[in-house]
């Protein structure tokens, strides 16, 4: 039965709770960087589900890794071992250098797990007195949906009307290190930072911010906690964001691209310091670890490598970075990115970012407004660069209308 898209959309709107504002397109299909609606119209994909889809829509040898898993085991919970989760353990430890691995699902449990033993680690190893672990985050910050986490976020939208919220994180300005540094003392735990801060509107600190912060964790005892889920698999053009300043956190958290869209993997990478706090039963998750997830992510961390798309983002990003700062258009007043996470900001007299990305769709390219004034571009990690220079002249067209 073929049903219309706008009933979709009716439907859709009839029966969902209205938490998103999507842009008006019913996807069907997709491939590589491209996706398809219900009325055959191809589009490339400049969003990659929030860079999950690294490794392209539907890659090939990642869904027949989740086939041949899905007819042999999908679900053990770990009361029991499976097969397949000490190799994707190895695998990430192999590729990350980590010494532990704690495996859960989505990026929020993710975060919060690395909340829990970081604090946990705070009282037991670093001897902060019970009750008073504090760790610092950014302003403009976004780890994710939880009542933990919204607790913590500066977004009003995000945190409005879900009080009250868990004590225990301080709130400093996003790089800026005088300000961090102040922020420490005896029961500061863990800071928790996104390399790049993607909601935000894809905001780059300063540079030599992140080599300051690990001084300044390592000199007092603090854990550092990155953020990776969305910068992380090679989004930047590294397999990590934080090798752009040569440093390594203590906790490292991934997820989105660690299944290249077809499940919800995450993990907490770290070291038994840190780790090694959660004993049997104090932590877990029915479906972390689970055998299919395990094959789903060994064969995604596979194709990010053995097909270059880390280099490949390198590449591409700075070709589409440098095709969108030639355009002439007095709408634009900033392009900014690294790798293949890219932001063009529009003057706020343009009248936000949503009007163009709707103009966008109508030439086949799917971006997403944020912040009001800004259009996040993240494509897969896949693209060609025909393929950008296809885009870039999409959005000289656009942004030139408008000018």
């Amino acid at each position: 039965m073929t049903i219309d898209p706008h009933d979709l959309m009716e439907m859709e709107d009839r029966l969902g709770a209205h938490n998103y504002h999507p842009l008006e397109v019913v996807l069907v299909r997709g491939e590589g960087v491209h996706v398809w609606d219900a009325d055959g119209n191809r589009y490339l994909d400049c969003l990659s589900a929030y860079s999950a889809v690294n490794q392209g829509h539907c890659h090939p040898k990642i869904r027949e890794a989740m086939i041949e898993q899905s007819a042999k085991l999908t679900l053990t919970s770990r009361a029991f071992h499976n097969d397949q989760l000490a190799l994707f353990y190895e695998d990430i430890a192999r590729l990350t250098g980590s010494h532990k691995i704690l495996p859960m699902n989505t990026g929020a449990e993710a975060v919060e797990s690395a909340v829990k033993a970081v604090r946990k680690w705070g009282y037991e190893v670093k001897g902060v007195p019970k009750g008073q672990a504090e760790i610092i985050v950014c302003r403009n910050n976004f780890h994710g949906r939880t009542m933990g986490i919204v607790g913590f976020s500066t977004d009003p939208d995000a945190r409005g009307g879900f009080g009250p919220f868990a004590p225990g994180f301080r709130v400093v300005p996003f790089g800026d290190l005088a300000a961090f540094a102040a922020a420490i003392n005896e029961s500061t735990v863990g800071f928790l930072v996104e390399p790049i801060q993607g909601e935000a509107g894809v905001i780059i600190p300063p540079e030599g911010y992140f080599k300051g912060v690990r001084e300044l964790c390592t000199e007092h005892n603090v854990t550092l906690i990155l953020d990776e889920i969305q910068t992380g698999l090679g989004r930047t053009g590294k397999l990590l964001a934080e090798e752009h300043e040569g440093i390594e956190a203590d906790v490292t958290l991934v997820g989105k691209a660690l299944s290249g869209g077809f499940y919800p993997v995450s993990a907490v990478l770290s070291n038994s310091e840190v780790l090694g706090v959660l004993q049997p039963g104090q932590h877990g998750s029915t479906f972390g670890g689970n055998p299919l997830a395990c094959a789903v992510a060994r064969a995604a961390l596979k194709a990010l490598v053995e097909e270059g798309l880390i280099e490949n983002a390198e590449k591409m990003g700075a070709r589409f970075m440098e095709g969108l700062r030639s355009i002439r258009s007095n709408l634009v007043t900033e392009v900014r990115g690294r790798g293949l996470m890219l932001a063009v900001d529009l003057d706020p007299a343009a009248g936000g970012a949503r009007p163009y990305c709707l103009k966008l769709k109508d030439k086949g390219i799917l971006a997403k407004d944020t912040h009001t004034d800004t259009i996040r571009i993240a494509p897969p990690l896949v693209i060609t660069e025909d393929q950008v220079d296809w885009a870039v002249e999409r959005f000289a067209e656009v942004l030139s209308e408008g000018a």
